[in-house]
């Protein structure tokens, strides 16, 4: 543990931010998850959550949690299985 006031102070920061940044990650791949789970199901879903998925990946990338290639691969992922359904 940290004895030094602005290590305390950082720590706290670091906790938080771990927190938000855990957030965009469990939502990016909860909605990758569905894609692939719905695209088996019912295909009829698949547009909006096409959408949903599209859009947790940006906010993600925006973010700084995943990088801007890996964001470009999980949307091509995400649009062929949608297309090919």
């Amino acid at each position: 543990m940290p004895i030094i006031k602005s290590a305390k102070k950082k720590l706290k920061q670091d906790l938080v931010r771990k927190a938000r940044n855990l957030k965009y990650e469990e939502t990016y791949k909860r909605f990758m998850k569905e894609v692939f789970k719905v695209a088996k199901t019912t295909p009829k879903k698949l547009g909006e959550i096409k959408k949903k998925a599209f859009s947790s990946i940006d906010k993600a990338r925006k973010k700084g949690i995943i990088h801007s290639n890996k964001a470009a691969r999980l949307k091509s992922q995400v649009s062929k299985t949608v297309s090919t359904k």
